[in-house]
């Protein structure tokens, strides 16, 4: 059983590493999952000693690059300013060489308005044909080959443990945009049929693939102009996303786009697999309903070498049942993570943060990972420590 805690390059530099890997063996985790490629946010940091908030550039990298991989990339990849301050991954990497911790790129994939805004062709576009600059679309050539490129660089140049795999996949309308405005008051239903693609490249797949993605966007408008129409909410399937692809069923067209989009999805994943490394293994991190995404677990599991399920806001039944079936999607032999935020008021003791550990352990999981290392209290760490021991 493996324990790990999501990390940020500039916790480690403002905390030293020294610090962090010596709280990291006190809480008992034996990897570090350390943010290679990110986003931007505003984040409050109760433990630096630099500062109390922090805004990251947007879609940046946190390692240096290969400028011979790149030479022929149309997107290509920013370094972080903090990395002139020293290479955290390449410093983690060297500590493990010599007995530490192990090392874990956690790698933020196609979520990227930095380069959305820089490369609108290249982004998910809803029925309308409007763009959503914060999402890379994993139909779309060029935006693929970066992510290839990412994942071959850091495996080849660095070569950490595991490659942690955020978002190489569609994202949902709402994801903390900068101020987002909603009148509305849009269902998840209407979130989802928002965040379908329909930019040319899925179009031209679909085609491909012979499915009528022109058809299925025509369907998907009306609905969309019915949700903007109404005077209050109105859930056209009460149960979404419960029942998952089924709810399309009566509307064949839908149905076959949505199941068609697994394909990018699971292709990508599979490039991702070859183009790395084999000394790095890759899982994906995902969530219970990653269909929403057009993540198929299973397939996911078979392309890569495992799956995360984050196990957010969810009791201890809920856990062991979403680990479970987890389990049987990807097999006995690949690996299964979970992970947990650390984060208050979803977990308000040790108590509340070890039982859902000791629950997602029965289940059969092969690691956790806890979120996140610099935005919560020292003592906090505490409880990690905790959900650790129950680990066993």
């Amino acid at each position: 059983m493996h324990a790990s805690m999501w990390t940020y390059p500039w916790d480690v530099q403002d905390l030293s590493a020294d610090t962090v890997m010596h709280e990291f063996a006190e809480a008992g985790l034996d990897t570090i999952s350390l943010a290679t490629s990110y986003h931007a946010g505003r984040f409050l940091q109760p433990r630096s000693p630099v500062r109390k908030s922090y805004y990251p550039e947007d879609g940046t990298i946190y390692f240096r690059p290969t400028p011979s991989r790149w030479a022929d990339a149309r997107l290509q990849p920013e370094v972080a300013s903090v990395v002139q301050e020293g290479d955290v991954l390449a410093d983690l990497i060297r500590r493990r060489d010599a007995g530490g911790l192990r090392v874990s790129a956690w790698t933020v994939c196609l979520h990227n308005s930095r380069l959305g805004l820089l490369h609108p062709e290249a982004v998910t576009r809803n029925a309308f044909g409007d763009p959503n600059y914060f999402n890379l679309c994993p139909s779309h050539p060029e935006a693929r080959a970066y992510v290839r490129n990412l994942v071959a660089d850091l495996s080849a140049t660095y070569k950490p443990d595991v490659i942690e795999l955020e978002s190489p996949s569609f994202m949902g309308f709402a994801h903390g945009y900068h101020h987002e405005k909603d009148g509305v008051g849009l269902t998840a239903e209407d979130d989802f049929l928002l965040s379908l693609c329909f930019c040319p490249a899925c179009l031209a797949r679909a085609s491909a693939a012979g499915v009528d993605g022109e058809k299925a966007r025509s369907t998907v408008r009306r609905w969309i102009t019915d949700a903007c129409e109404r005077p209050v909410p109105a859930p056209r399937w009460p149960e979404f996303p419960v029942n998952g692809l089924d709810v399309f069923r009566s509307h064949p067209e839908v149905e076959a786009f949505v199941r068609w989009r697994f394909e990018p999805v699971t292709t990508l994943l599979r490039e991702l697999r070859d183009a790395a490394d084999p000394a790095s293994r890759l899982v994906l991190i995902d969530l219970k309903d990653g269909w929403l995404g057009g993540c198929d677990i299973a397939e996911a599991a078979k392309a890569l070498d495992g799956v995360i399920l984050c196990a957010y806001d969810m009791d201890p039944a809920t856990v062991s049942r979403t680990v479970s079936e987890g389990r049987r999607a990807v097999g006995p032999d690949k690996i299964l993570g979970t992970g947990f935020r650390v984060f208050y008021p979803e977990m308000t003791s040790a108590a509340d943060l070890a039982v859902r550990a000791a629950a997602a352990r029965e289940a059969g999981v092969d690691s956790i990972n806890f979120y996140n290392y610099g935005l919560i209290p020292k003592r906090r760490l505490e409880w990690v420590s905790e959900a650790c021991r129950a680990d066993g």
